[in-house]
């Protein structure tokens, strides 16, 4: 039989850092996963003051976490709020509109990453129409002036 060295041999026993190396920032159930649904990982970076994305939707649930900067997040049925680094947020996709995703900041870029689970042959992102969003003002949350 041939000798079989060590990978570890000589090196300092293993770690055990990976037992407090985790930090659950978010859980979430989604309603809904897409049959054939498949996985889609995006950064995205606004320069400050942009207003981000035109109301869309998405066709499965999205999951995201704010990297740098302040994210203003507003889903159809909640009012809009402020997400700052080092926080997640979720989406449950489907017929629900998100209406901002913008820079909160006038002086900082925003930076965030943001998993989709994408319904197969449709757009990972479809944007809202006017006349729509006119037939759907009475489901969107109050805003303060």
């Amino acid at each position: 039989m041939p000798d079989v060295e060590s990978t570890t041999a000589g090196r300092k026993p293993r770690s055990n850092a990976w037992q407090s190396a985790l930090t659950v920032v978010q859980e979430a159930a989604p309603p809904f996963i897409p049959a054939g649904a498949h996985a889609m990982t995006v950064v995205i970076e606004f320069p400050p003051g942009d207003p981000g994305t035109p109301a869309h939707r998405h066709s499965g649930p999205a999951f995201g976490y704010v990297l740098e900067g302040e994210m203003v997040f507003e889903l159809e049925g909640e009012p809009p709020r402020v997400l700052r680094a080092g926080e997640a947020f979720w989406e449950p996709g489907g017929d629900v509109i998100h209406y901002q995703d913008g820079n909160n900041r006038d002086d900082i870029p925003v930076r965030f990453t943001v998993t989709m689970l994408c319904e197969p042959d449709k757009p990972m992102l479809t944007l809202v129409d006017e006349d729509e969003l006119a037939q759907r003002q009475n489901r969107r949350a109050p805003r303060a002036n």
